[in-house]
């Protein structure tokens, strides 16, 4: 499982057999986890979060984007 970025308490993060399914980034905190898509970005699921904190992750997520997409494409690649 590929770690994209940690960003204060959240992990950024893909498992290796995502690579079959669209870019997206997974974000764990302590046991809360939440998928967002990556093109455009959207939460896919949550497992957790509240609305404050996914608006936050998110925000996150879009500054960050071209980071993601750029680690996904490249890890992508290889497997």
């Amino acid at each position: 499982m590929p770690t994209l970025m940690i960003v204060g308490p959240y992990r950024l993060f893909f498992w290796s057999y995502d690579c079959s399914e669209p870019r997206h980034v997974h974000v764990s905190r302590d046991r809360l986890e939440a998928k967002f898509w990556l093109d455009p970005i959207l939460l896919a699921d949550n497992n957790g979060f509240r609305s404050k904190e996914l608006r936050d992750i998110e925000r996150i997520i879009n500054d960050n984007a071209d980071i993601l997409r750029s680690r996904w494409d490249e890890y992508c690649s290889r497997a």
